[in-house]
């Protein structure tokens, strides 16, 4: 299914730092985190290219890309496979994308230099088998965020 649900809209927003995977000239594989995505659509998704070098000339070479973002509380993850272009900030598309970033990322626009547009072939949600085993989402969410407040307070 190439298109987004509002379940995974919702964890996109709330979690949006995505792990953004794309294959390096040798073929192996390169994960890099990026923190600026914002939801274009239904079917597409994009982010800001701020300190992205490798993951810019994988994509530019080979637009296969997948993201995954993680809502660590609820556990619980959406997989985002597609086509990545990178889309220069001062042309036409880019400047038509500009508005969506001032929304949630106006602080960075400034040295966003350019923005990776992902149109989506194949969006999964994918539950931890907590869930399989009959615990609630709401008590994964008490035991998580109990346990991150342990570390914070290491």
């Amino acid at each position: 299914m190439g298109k987004l649900t509002g379940e995974m809209k919702q964890i996109i927003r709330n979690y949006s730092a995505g792990a953004v995977a794309t294959v390096n000239d040798n073929g192996s594989p390169s994960v890099s985190p990026k923190a600026t995505f914002v939801i274009i659509n239904d079917s597409c998704i994009a982010f800001g290219n701020i300190r992205s070098p490798r993951t810019r000339a994988n994509l530019i070479v080979r637009p296969s890309v997948e993201v995954s973002f993680t809502d660590i509380l609820a556990r619980v993850a959406v997989r985002v496979t597609g086509q990545a272009e990178v889309i220069e900030k001062e042309s036409e598309l880019g400047q038509a994308l500009v508005p969506r970033f001032e929304e949630y990322w106006s602080d960075y626009l400034s040295i966003i230099k350019d923005f990776i547009h992902i149109k989506i072939d194949n969006a999964e949600l994918i539950r931890s088998p907590a869930y399989d085993v009959g615990l609630e989402r709401d008590e994964l969410v008490k035991y998580n965020f109990e346990k991150l407040g342990k570390l914070r307070n290491l």
